[in-house]
């Protein structure tokens, strides 16, 4: 419930302060007053964008203020989702600097406009003349049938199973995506992967056959080559590894005459029997090396076949090849792997699709059961605020499981009785709008807790007999919710428990908005001149009292 609206430096408003009642509280005054003003000024604490322009004095702040009411379960949720201090009483401030720079607190802590609309959605339902195109929102329509339906806890269970419905429906479909891609290349791959297990190459081998081939194609120049240094050094007239004996056994001579002789001598000894194992080596290499015509024939092929694949595969050795083969090995394996993965979630995907339908035909079914009742209701009421012959109907077409459900949900009205309906926002009038509107938040406030509804002028376009029954609509709709109406029709504001009145005042060459509440006599003079003008008549006077008191 909205307690107090503190307004400062606002549009024509310098400083104003109003309490409102918790019943049905009806504000009028002359056109231009300011009526609307004070809307305004609601409308920025309950989230709405701020514009500098409205700062009545340039050199100050804008500050509004609204003191609201609540119980803790109706707000429980917000404060707990955003980290915020609940308090019995709950303060929304709304600040604009002179710069045009915008801030809002709850309770003195600052929030974003996000939250703050998020906050006022759970706190004030703003109804102003232009909101009946909410009428012709399907959104704002299946609200209303789930609200008369008792379905909001449903379709919220529903909602959070059909999220996970849809994320498994998108992974799934990139997932076969993945792997429409990856089979349009399958079989290349697949091809790749053969010719190279077919080669069977093993780390290092073609760099290791490729110096095979050198020596087999080298084998008459390394062996001439061997057995020439071999001849040196063990055959010759006079071999090499014997002169080195002989020399080493003058060396050895000396060793009676110079103390460094035995060492130069065992350093001799050394080389001549390293000379020695050398010759033996190269006399088995020399054995080892043999010209194989059929065995160079293999290599040059297996080395063509290597090269061939490295060109291929753009690398440039064996580990390079075995890499890319690995790497095609992983890739047929995922292939493999997606096709689980996808069989899986098409599972899951079918099971949640199960339980979305049992969620959804119990929807529907409760949407069904409420059409005839809430039909019957609203022409009821239509009837009782001047339209006898206009007739609502419920729409429930069922389609393809979605967001809220299974059902295309529509509104279609018929003005006059002629069986022909239509979407209601292309048929239904602007006075015929509100008055609907009217009737449908009527009955929608006794399914859900609207704390607050306010009116701005929804009395537009009716008169007489119409606009009186709108006031009992609204009184009743005050026995259990406050009620704030703007309003220019004296059958209605006779129906109020507290009439605030706008007015200017003109001082100092400045115009500014003010407002009183009325005793009970200046209600009936006030609603008198609503009646016959400036200066009432006895019989409005007398009309006016008869609505106030009667």
């Amino acid at each position: 419930m909205l307690q107090r609206l503190t307004i400062q430096n606002y549009a024509i408003i310098e400083n104003l302060e109003v309490d409102f009642s918790g019943h049905f509280n009806v504000i009028t005054g002359e056109t231009g007053a300011g009526k609307s003003i004070l809307l305004g000024a609601l409308s920025l604490i309950l989230g709405e964008r701020a514009d500098p322009g409205v700062l009545f004095d340039k050199q100050h702040k804008c500050v509004i203020e609204g003191t609201f009411l609540v119980k803790a379960e109706q707000v429980a949720e917000f404060f707990i989702k955003h980290e915020l201090d609940q308090e019995p009483q709950l303060i929304i401030r709304r600040e604009i600097s002179a710069a045009g720079k915008s801030r809002a607190f709850v309770n003195d802590t600052p929030v974003n406009l996000g939250q703050l609309s998020e906050l006022s959605n759970l706190l004030v339902d703003l109804h102003q003349q232009f909101d009946t195109l909410e009428l012709s929102s399907a959104h704002f329509q299946r609200e209303v049938v789930d609200a008369l339906a008792g379905n909001a806890s449903r379709v919220q269970a529903y909602r959070g199973e059909y999220t996970k419905y849809s994320q498994v429906q998108k992974e799934l479909s990139q997932l076969i995506t993945e792997r429409d891609h990856a089979n349009a290349i399958l079989d290349y791959n697949k091809f790749l992967l053969d010719e190279l297990q077919e080669a069977e190459f093993t780390a290092g081998e073609i760099e290791t056959l490729d110096s095979e081939l050198k020596v087999l194609n080298h084998s008459e120049e390394i062996k001439h080559t061997l057995s020439r240094i071999y001849f040196q050094l063990r055959e010759d007239e006079q071999p090499v590894v014997q002169q080195l004996k002989q020399l080493q056994s003058s060396l050895q001579g000396l060793a009676a005459f110079h103390a460094a002789a035995p060492a130069l001598a065992e350093r001799m000894q050394s080389t001549y029997l390293e000379l020695q194992d050398i010759a033996e080596e190269i006399s088995q290499l020399n054995d080892q090396v043999n010209y194989d015509a059929e065995r160079i024939a293999l290599l040059n092929e297996r080395l063509a076949l290597g090269y061939r694949l490295f060109k291929k595969h753009n690398v440039s050795d064996t580990n390079g090849l075995l890499a890319v083969q690995q790497q095609l090995e992983s890739s047929m394996q995922g292939v493999l792997n997606l096709d689980e993965r996808i069989t899986a979630l098409e599972q899951l995907r079918e099971s949640l699709h199960e339980k979305l339908q049992t969620a959804a035909n119990d929807i529907t079914a409760r949407r069904q059961a409420m059409a005839a009742p809430f039909e019957e209701k609203v022409n009821a009421l239509l009837a009782q605020v001047g339209m006898p012959n206009a007739r609502l109907k419920v729409s429930l077409a069922q389609g393809a499981l979605h967001a809220y459900g299974q059902d295309v949900i529509e509104l279609l009205f018929d003005a006059n009785r002629s069986d022909h309906f239509a979407p209601v926002g292309k048929v239904a009038s602007g006075g015929e709008l509100s008055r609907l509107m009217l009737c449908i938040k009527s009955l929608v406030a006794t399914s859900v807790h609207l704390p607050t509804l306010i009116f701005d002028e929804i009395d537009t376009g009716i008169s007489g007999e119409a606009a009186r029954q709108v006031g009992i609509i609204m009184k009743g709709l005050a026995d259990a919710h406050q009620v704030i109406c703007i309003t220019h029709q004296p059958q209605i504001a006779g129906k109020a428990d507290t009439h605030y009145f706008v007015f200017k005042n003109a001082a100092a060459a400045r115009v500014t908005t003010g407002v009183r509440i009325l005793s009970q006599e200046e209600r009936i003079h006030s609603i008198a001149q609503m009646l016959s003008g400036e200066r009432p008549t006895a019989a409005a006077l007398e009309n006016a009292r008869e609505m106030v008191l009667g």
